[in-house]
């Protein structure tokens, strides 16, 4: 492997230096806005500081502030990073293009996952030099998260961390060109609460114009909360940290350890907090406190919503989930052959007032474990069938796609669980095969060549093996498989809005 120092790239803030290594240019951690510090900490993003020296891009810098668990049995530092690099200047962006000439590239920008608490743009299975290699301009950031970006503290703008991702979105905009980019051919895409930020930015007024497509990997627009309802929480945190429920109270205590104990305090399934709404569902069904709300200037109203009203509608869409999503919850943990009835009715009713229902709907009680059934019915209810649900009601064109090949870990177990799509999609099986990787001893690269050159397609012209979705049609594409077919409704149908 050869590294070799790129010609400077000039912007408007300032000159960066990257290198090349095997055909590929790579620029790190370039500042997109200011560093959420001190009096920038619960603002809008705020333009860069320019800097006078060409600025060294090749390292990958500081995170948001976090703290990591581990999977039993599984690495999962390839999906979400190996935790917190602390740094002031976490704004940043990776911008990776062919070392060659060539510009009006097809770019897409990548916004990772982590249910809003956890996660980077460094995560070694997003690595993005495949996509580079493909003759695509790939970006991926970082963003504010937890208490600083998700959090709608009285005094402080909301939705922050959808904010940075805009402003993020807009430095594309104005600087991808020198790259080699084509701004007016931008595809945003993710996974997981990436994939949950990206749907509601598509129905967002202030993104008009800033991407062209989007891809939404095992996410939907369901996954946002009233800013009332959520205001719960800012009061629940206020109690851990003994302090006031508004700006000054959380700016007395720095983003550091206190505040990631009480993230993790209240993220406790133990942990006494009601945000379910006014139709007593709880739309995160406990994956995570910190979402995004609506009701505010990013999002006026719920994401579903304002599709029905046509909003996203000139936005391509290519969404789908994962055959098998809760086994990543439910299995390492070994809680799903734990349950049992009163135990699976009780987790789920939590958030699903017909819990009984729901349960047997998935087989309960007709020769399913229960714990099977609780899988089964929470892989539909958050996540399969929302994104149908958001398929449905997206007005633009849409294609809809389910991953469904299945990891051999934990005996055959896991299968086709959250986030297995990922290696597949970058190309990056190496990060994830192994003893305790997702995708175990022998994934298929066969698969990982064709699922990845349909993503590189459809960033490149929108172009797409398979018929749009429909609300009557219901054309699904079965990406292992290969093969396009109806998918009737499921059972979570009954159940959701």
């Amino acid at each position: 492997m050869v590294t070799t120092r790129n010609e400077i790239v000039r912007l408007a803030a300032g000159d960066v230096q990257g290198c090349s290594e095997d055909g590929v240019s790579f620029y790190r951690a370039i500042p997109y806005a200011a560093a959420p510090v001190g009096e920038y900490r619960f603002l809008v993003p705020q333009p860069v500081l320019p800097w006078e020296t060409p600025r060294d891009a090749t390292a990958p810098g500081a995170n948001a502030p976090q703290r990591t668990r581990q999977v039993p049995g599984l690495d999962a530092a390839p999906l979400i990073g190996t935790g917190w690099s602390k740094g002031d200047a976490y704004l940043t962006l990776d911008v990776l293009r062919p070392d060659d000439q060539r510009t009006a590239l097809p770019v897409m920008v990548f916004i990772h996952g982590g249910g809003f608490v956890v996660g980077c743009k460094d995560a070694s299975v997003q690595d993005g030099r495949s996509f580079a290699r493909d003759g695509i301009v790939y970006v991926a950031l970082n963003y504010r998260m937890g208490i600083d970006g998700f959090l709608p503290i009285p005094g402080v703008p909301t939705n922050l961390g959808l904010r940075d991702m805009l402003a993020g979105l807009g430095w594309v905009q104005d600087n991808i060109a020198r790259f080699g980019g084509d701004p007016a051919n931008v595809t945003v895409f993710g996974e997981s609460a990436g994939a949950m930020a990206i749907a509601d930015l598509l129905t967002s007024p202030l993104a008009k114009g800033l991407f062209r497509r989007a891809i939404v990997q095992s996410g939907h627009g369901g996954m946002t909360r009233d800013i009332g309802v959520a205001q719960r929480l800012v009061r629940k945190l206020a109690k851990l940290l003994r302090i006031t429920p508004d700006r000054a109270g959380f700016a007395s205590v720095p983003p550091g350890e206190a505040m990631l104990d009480a993230v993790e305090k209240v993220s406790l399934p133990t942990t006494r907090l009601d945000l379910r709404g006014p139709d007593g569902r709880e739309p995160v069904f406990g994956i995570s406190r910190f979402v995004p709300v609506h009701g505010d200037d990013v999002l006026p109203i719920a994401p579903l919503d304002a599709l029905s009203q046509g909003a996203g509608a000139e936005v391509d869409l290519l969404i789908g989930s994962n055959a098998e999503e809760m086994n990543l919850y439910l299995i390492p943990s070994g809680v799903r052959d734990k349950l049992g009835t009163l135990l699976a009715w009780f987790v789920l009713r939590k958030s699903q007032p017909r819990a009984w229902a729901v349960l047997k709907a998935y087989g309960m009680g007709s020769g399913k474990a229960p714990g099977q059934a609780l899988t089964d019915a929470m892989t539909d209810l958050v996540f399969r069938w929302p994104a149908r649900r958001f398929a449905e009601e997206h007005q633009g064109r849409t294609h809809l796609y389910e991953f469904e090949w299945r990891s051999p870990r934990f005996d055959g177990e896991l299968g086709a669980s959250h986030g297995m799509e990922l290696p597949f999609v970058f190309d990056s099986l190496a990060t994830c095969t192994g003893e305790d990787g997702l995708c175990g001893t022998n994934p298929p690269q066969d698969l990982a060549d064709r699922v990845h050159r349909l993503w590189v397609d459809f960033a490149r012209d929108g172009s797409l093996p398979w018929a749009p979705f429909e609300r009557d049609t219901r054309i699904v594409y079965r990406l292992a498989a290969g093969e396009a077919r109806f998918e009737p409704p499921m059972p979570a149908a009954t159940f959701l809005p």
